[in-house]
C-alpha cells in the first residue's frame, strides 16, 4: 500500500538534539594563516657607521695630514699612533715647535722618526733635550740642527743609553766636545763603536791608533764595515799601494766615494806620476785638482817625498798636516829638518 508523505511548507525538518552531539573534547577553532612575509631588507652600499674608536683614529689621521706629515707612513711605521689620543699628538707638535722647529723640520723629523709621536713628553722627550742642552752642551742654536739629523735622539733613554754613550766617547775615544758630533748619542756602544774598533785592529792599526782615528774623525763611527771600510781600504792598500799611517792622519778618506773620487784622482795622478797627499787629491774641487796637478807635474819634485815629509814631520795636529802637505805640493817646497817642529804652520 503506497503512502504519500505531504510535507506542508509551513512544516520544518529537524534532527533531534540528542541524535548528534560533539564530543565534549571538541573545541570550536579558527583557521589561522602564516604571518604575511616581510620583505628582505635591501644590502646598503654605504659604509658603516664608524664606532667611536674609528672616529678619534679618522681625527688624529686628519689632524696630521693638515700639517703635510704622512699620516699613513706614520701609522704603518708606529702603529701605537692607534692608541695614542689626539690631545698627546697636538702636545707633541707644540712641544718640537717650542724647540724651534720649523714645519718643514717637523715633517722631516716625524717621517724620520714617527716614535716621537708616542713618546711620553715629560720622561723622555724633555728630558732627551735637557740632557743635550746642560751634559752634551749643544746650544739652543745648534739643537734644532742636531734634531734634524738625529731625531732619534728624543726618544733615546736618558739613564740607560744616551748618558753612558756619552761617557764611552768622552772616556774612552778621548772626545772633549761632544756637542759637536751629538748625532752619535743615538748609536749603541756595543753594536756599533767596538765592532768598528776591532775592524781597525784587524787590518792592522794598535788600539791606540784606532782611537785616534775616530777622534779626529767621529763619523767613522757611522760607515758600514762591509759597504764602505772594506772596499775602500783594500783598494787604498793593493790599488794605491799606500802606507796605512796616511789613513791615521786623515781618517777622511772613507767618507769620499770610491767610484766617484778615489778611483778617478788616482789614476790621475797615476797617468801624471805624481803622488798627492790624500787631503789634496780628495778634499779639492774639480778644476783645482787639476790645476795642482799640472803643477806638480811641472816641477821636478820626487814622486814619494810628500809621504816621506809626512811620516818625517811631526804635526801637532790633522789640520797642520793637510795644511803642509798642500804647500809643499803646490809650490814645490822641501822642508828644512832644522826648523823647529813646535809650530804647526
Amino acid at each position: 500500500m503506497q503512502e504519500t508523505l505531504h510535507l506542508s511548507s509551513s512544516s520544518s525538518f529537524s534532527l533531534p538534539k540528542s541524535s548528534i552531539s560533539p564530543p565534549k573534547s571538541f573545541k570550536s577553532s579558527t583557521i589561522s594563516f602564516p604571518p604575511h612575509p616581510k620583505p628582505p631588507t635591501p644590502i646598503s652600499t654605504l659604509p658603516p657607521t664608524p664606532t667611536s674608536k674609528n672616529s678619534h683614529l679618522h681625527e688624529k689621521l686628519l689632524f696630521l695630514d693638515s700639517l703635510g706629515i704622512d699620516s699613513l707612513h706614520c701609522l704603518t711605521s708606529q702603529p701605537l699612533i692607534i692608541s695614542s689620543s689626539l690631545s698627546h699628538l697636538k702636545s707633541v707638535i707644540r712641544f718640537l715647535y717650542s724647540l724651534n722647529l720649523t714645519i718643514l723640520d717637523v715633517r722631516r723629523v716625524l717621517h724620520m722618526c714617527p716614535e716621537i709621536l708616542t713618546a711620553p713628553i715629560s720622561t723622555t722627550l724633555r728630558a732627551a733635550v735637557t740632557f743635550l742642552l746642560r751634559e752634551v752642551h749643544v746650544t739652543g742654536e745648534n739643537l734644532p740642527g742636531v734634531l734634524r739629523r738625529r731625531p732619534r735622539l728624543l726618544t733615546k733613554c736618558v739613564d740607560k743609553h744616551l748618558r753612558p754613550t756619552l761617557y764611552f766617547l768622552q772616556s774612552s775615544i778621548g772626545i772633549e766636545d761632544v756637542s759637536k758630533c751629538a748625532s752619535l748619542l743615538s748609536c749603541s756602544v756595543e753594536t756599533k763603536f767596538i765592532p768598528r774598533l776591532d775592524y781597525f785592529q784587524r787590518i792592522g792599526f794598535s788600539r791606540r791608533d784606532a782611537k785616534v782615528m775616530f777622534r779626529r774623525f767621529p763619523s767613522l763611527f757611522c760607515y758600514s764595515i762591509e759597504e764602505n771600510l772594506e772596499p775602500k781600504f783594500d783598494y787604498f792598500v793593493v790599488e794605491m799601494g799606500r802606507e796605512m799611517m796616511e789613513l791615521n792622519v786623515f781618517p777622511q778618506y772613507f767618507s769620499f766615494s770610491l767610484e766617484k773620487r778615489i778611483k778617478p784622482r788616482h789614476m790621475m795622478c797615476v797617468e801624471k806620476g805624481v803622488c798627492l797627499s790624500l787631503p789634496v787629491m780628495l778634499k779639492s774641487h774639480e778644476s783645482r785638482f787639476r790645476d795642482r796637478l799640472e803643477v806638480c807635474c811641472c816641477s821636478s819634485m820626487p814622486e814619494e817625498s810628500c809621504i816621506d815629509i809626512l811620516y818625517a814631520w811631526p804635526f801637532t795636529s790633522v789640520k797642520a798636516a793637510e795644511s803642509f802637505c798642500e804647500y809643499i805640493e803646490i809650490f814645490n817646497l822641501h822642508p828644512t829638518r832644522g826648523l823647529s817642529s813646535s809650530g804647526e804652520g
